[in-house]
């Protein structure tokens, strides 16, 4: 089960494996299953993670 991150009034999903974040729940649950499965990212799932700098850079604190 993907972890729910909420930051300025939304709400993000984090693959618990790689740390790919994703703003549908959806895509965060298939990029953990394929992670735990085959112990690899897939490009064509994470090609849907967040790519907002703002948001990574504040997720890592």
């Amino acid at each position: 089960m993907p972890k729910v991150i909420t930051q300025n009034n939304k709400t993000y999903y984090q693959c618990r494996e790689c740390g790919f974040t994703y703003r549908e729940k959806e895509w965060a649950e298939k990029c953990e299953a394929w992670c735990l499965e085959h112990k690899s990212c897939n490009l064509e799932i994470t090609e849907h993670a967040v790519k907002e700098p703002a948001f990574l850079e504040k997720s890592e604190s």
